[in-house]
């Protein structure tokens, strides 16, 4: 009976941690943090260790990395990728380096070299050189199989597609790709803005952006990289791992930005406090430090396990949580007039900075948490960026606490609030003149995505509302008749005033698209609202389009056609747009169509490469979509055709090679722009 209970808690074991895993690797969502997943795969080995008779060769213990998924090219690694096995304290950390000094000879404290350097929390990749030249590159994968993203890599600008120095023939490193911070807190308040679900954590943002099916989306994302090591190489012959990075810096590639050597253990151990107060001020995520040892030949002497090198050992920072009072808990209304919950608690030190605010996220998360005020609650920082409540302690509580309730009225207007149909745990504000949705609107509206009103950021916004010359967007274009009004406004001027009312007529261009999208229309985004545009044209066309007509369009779900057709349906939007038209802001894109049109591109894919001559890069995708072809960033077997300028590169050979035709832009007009009907 007592196996047979240890057995089951195996195999839930085994069935837990393979689902976090495929959550994590193959759709870059994670679902628990980082220690609590090596938490759980330490009690699986711990057990089957303990228990052999239930080992099993397919146990996700003896597995690295995640799934290779279908949509990239397989590329099978010479030179397996194998994982760091972890140590979780200093102690553990201590008698690594005991057992490793005694493995090779020494005593206690050894004389063997060791060196330190971050562990950065990113996606494991390899990357490789001929001839000096970037040639591919790829995942991990499973660490015998991944997947090739060599487009994607050639978009991080701190990775050189041509090396320097005195280069081998052939060359193979792995480097971890990763998003700055500073990139990600900037994406993440670009998507709360649009009312978009945040990214919870760099790691993630990077993986899902490196699997991007097109490389400009890739190049959008800002990411970077740093080499920690050499797979394999022609040529080269250097006694250490310090050695190798110097080496590999020469070369002009981005490598481990610390890697310092030591030999005593207290020494590595003070390092490893070092790099853990050092993590705060660093522009990029990292879960830990990494000691190995400095000398290669050494490495081949100790050996590896069947998933991890035994010559080194991965440091695991262990979660920072403090506990706080929760004093309150507040409603913030969106921009869309979703009522989010707000925990207001005691301040507390985390990653570096001082923070006493955490989503709550929704009235189920409150309940699942069991979250009162005046509870004693458990805080960390999710992927050291965001503020989140891990848990209550229950049993600190004494009688004290109050029940949270769900409001009933909007606290921004008054008005009623309902419980959203598409969003069970969602409350939503639907006064379209609430205070707190139209600021958020008019910020949007003068986005830079949007119709990038230079000038007007969210404190004139305020200011604007608060004075009463504007009670929405389209009060905007009537600035100008109101200049000494808008003068007067603090810090304005006259000087100041003129540019804004200069911008805000130069608004008035922006497009169709731009229009369109900074509506900020309930599921559409940027791209969805080109999409519309080209098709459309004009957005009196769009009055009465059903939601099956528009979910024919490509890229357009189901949310994005109702939240289309709802907006269209409904007067008080009708007559918003027509205040627009009458200040004479563009809501149409005839004017920007291109004179000659065919219907030969309908269904085609293109891919252009090169330096063209007639056409920029923009301006023969648009042409090409606006013809109802489609532009893409790589050649696959479903490109129908490649454009071809000057200097093509590696997409002109990858279309030659399989088989796909080959324009140069004259073809490419002869054939399908100057041609009648």
């Amino acid at each position: 009976m007592e196996n047979t209970g240890i057995k089951n808690k195996i195999e839930e074991l085994r069935a837990k941690i393979a689902f976090y895993a495929e959550k994590y690797h193959a759709e870059d969502e994670s679902l628990v943090s980082d220690y609590d997943y090596d938490m759980l795969v330490r009690e699986l080995i711990n057990l089957e260790e303990e228990y052999p008779e239930f080992d099993s060769a397919d146990s996700p213990s003896k597995k690295v990395g995640g799934a290779v998924l279908d949509k990239f090219e397989k590329v099978e690694h010479t030179v397996r990728m194998g994982s760091l096995s972890n140590v979780y304290s200093k102690e553990e950390l201590a008698e690594f380096i005991t057992k490793t000094n005694k493995l090779l000879g020494g005593e206690n404290g050894g004389v063997f070299e060791y060196i330190a350097e971050y562990k950065i929390d990113g996606l494991s990749v390899s990357l490789e050189y001929q001839n000096g030249v970037f040639s591919r590159g790829s995942t991990r994968g499973n660490g015998k199989i991944g997947e090739n993203i060599t487009e994607n890599l050639k978009t991080i600008k701190n990775l050189p597609l041509k090396l320097k120095g005195d280069y081998p023939e052939y060359l193979e490193v792995r480097g971890e790709v990763f998003m700055p911070l500073s990139v990600f807190k900037k994406l993440n308040a670009e998507r709360q803005n649009q009312n978009l679900p945040l990214m919870a954590n760099p790691r993630n943002a990077a993986a899902g952006s490196l699997r991007q099916l097109d490389s400009r989306e890739t190049a959008r994302r800002g990411l970077d990289i740093y080499i920690f090591n050499i797979q394999q190489s022609s040529g080269i012959q250097k006694t250490t791992h310090a050695e190798n990075l110097d080496y590999l810096t020469s070369l002009g590639l981005p490598v481990s930005p610390v890697y310092n050597i030591f030999t005593g253990t207290d020494e590595i151990l003070k390092e490893v406090d070092r790099m853990h107060e050092a993590r705060y001020s660093l522009d990029f995520e990292i879960d830990g430090a990494v000691i190995k040892i400095n000398e290669l030949a050494l490495h081949d002497l100790i050996g590896e396990t069947s998933h991890s090198p035994k010559w080194c050992a991965a440091y695991k920072y262990p979660p920072e949580i403090k506990s706080a009072r929760l004093l309150d808990i507040v409603i913030k209304v969106g921009r869309t007039g979703v009522l989010t919950p707000n925990a207001v608690f005691e301040p507390v030190k985390l990653a570096g900075t001082t923070v006493s605010r955490a989503t709550l996220h929704n009235m189920d998360f409150i309940a699942e948490k069991d979250i009162k005020i005046g509870d004693i609650i458990n805080v960390r920082k999710a992927g050291e960026i965001i503020p989140e409540i891990v848990s209550v302690e229950i049993g600190r509580r004494d009688g004290s606490e109050r029940e949270f309730a769900a409001p009933e009225f909007c606290p921004s207007c008054g008005a009623a609030i309902y419980k959203d149909k598409d969003e069970s745990a969602a409350l939503r504000c639907v006064n379209p003149a609430c205070p707190a949705q139209l600021e958020r609107n008019i910020i949007h509206f003068a986005s830079k995505n949007a119709m990038n009103i230079e000038g007007l950021g969210p404190s004139l916004v305020s200011q604007l509302i608060a004075s009463g010359l504007i009670s929405d967007a389209a009060d905007l274009y009537d600035l100008k008749n109101k200049a000494e009004e808008l003068a007067g406004i603090e810090r304005m001027g006259e000087k100041s005033s003129r540019n804004l009312t200069d911008a805000i007529e130069a608004s008035k261009e922006r497009g169709f698209a731009a229009f369109f999208y900074a509506l900020g229309i309930r599921h559409i985004g940027e791209k969805t609202s080109a999409l519309i545009a080209n098709k459309y044209m004009r957005i009196e066309n769009l009055y009465g389009v059903p939601t099956e007509e528009l979910t024919e369009l490509r890229d357009i779900g189901g949310e994005s056609a109702k939240a289309g057709f709802e907006f269209f349906a409904d007067k008080k939007n009708l007559e918003y747009i027509e205040k627009f038209k009458r200040f004479g802001v563009k809501t149409r894109s005839d004017e920007d169509a291109p004179a000659e049109k065919s219907g030969k591109l309908d269904g085609l894919k293109f891919v252009i490469t090169g330096t063209l001559v007639k056409y920029t890069r923009d301006g023969i995708e648009k042409l090409i979509e606006n013809n109802g072809g489609e532009a893409l960033g790589s050649v696959s077997k479903k490109t129908n055709y490649v454009i071809a300028g000057e200097n093509a590169g590696s997409k002109l050979e990858k279309a030659l090679a399989l088989g796909v035709r080959v324009l140069s832009e004259d073809e490419f007009e002869e054939e399908f722009i100057n041609v009648s009907g």
